[in-house]
């Protein structure tokens, strides 16, 4: 049985002062839903102060993005040691990191082992912009960054990572993926290509999520498909609807 994950990305949203602020909003209604893992993703700054009010809390704190060296002449970059310190999970291959920064399935492999190495939990996304789509290449366009993004990783340390569907097009616009479709897409493009690479038992045990406009309204539509495990939250892990979203995760 997998357990549940929820994980909000706050992408660049509020100054540490704000993070805080929302941290007590939501965690005591977070604290209450004992069986899903949850995390939330402040932007670097704001990491700390987010992690000390969460220190005794059940609820785990993670990064956005890692380098994959451990230090070194890389102005503006954390490396894995450094994120460690402050939290235990990183988000590594977010589209928008690949479509504005220019990640690609090397650097997202290269990120995933230094945050391996760290002991870090990796949340590595993987989706098909809107032209691939429409021309029907997701499941190559997917398949392809699962098999390059977890080139040399070993089987021991697969049953640390968490994998995030997002279609990029579903990302922020309001559009979401079908919850139908989207359990399809999961299954033929990340845990069936897994299992070619580790196994029938690392595959069952992966966690993957759904990223793409998930909200408290549309929330168990998603979770009750089988191959679902949980969603990877955008907008609406900065309100209180996180909290229903996180709900309707531990009760399917």
């Amino acid at each position: 049985m997998r357990t549940p994950f929820v994980a909000g990305n706050w992408k660049m949203n509020k100054t540490s002062t704000e993070a805080k602020a929302l941290i007590l909003e939501l965690k005591d209604g977070l604290e209450k839903i004992t069986n899903v893992e949850i995390v939330v993703c402040p932007p670097f700054i704001s990491v700390p102060a987010v992690s000390n009010l969460l220190e005794t809390s059940s609820i785990g704190v993670g990064t956005q993005n890692v380098h994959w060296e451990d230090n070194g002449a890389y102005t503006g970059e954390i490396s894995a040691p450094m994120v460690k310190e402050f939290a235990n999970y990183v988000i590594i291959g977010h589209s928008e990191r690949r479509t504005y920064f220019g990640e690609t399935d090397e650097t997202v492999n290269l990120r995933l082992k230094a945050a391996l190495k760290a002991g870090l939990i990796p949340i590595v996304c993987v989706g098909e912009t809107l032209e691939e789509n429409e021309a029907g290449k997701t499941f190559d366009i997917v398949s392809n960054q699962i098999r390059n993004g977890f080139t040399g990783i070993t089987e021991s340390e697969m049953k640390s990572v968490v994998v995030a569907y997002e279609p990029v097009w579903a990302i922020g616009t309001g559009k979401a993926c079908d919850a139908e479709t989207a359990n399809e897409v999961i299954l033929k493009t990340i845990r069936e290509p897994i299992q070619a690479m580790f196994g029938a038992d690392v595959s069952s045990e992966l966690r993957i999520l759904y990223g793409g406009s998930v909200k408290g309204s549309n929330a168990k539509e998603y979770f009750s498909q089988p191959d679902i495990d949980g969603a990877l939250v955008g907008g609406a892990s900065l309100k209180p609807d996180f909290i229903d979203i996180a709900k309707a995760a531990g009760a399917c």
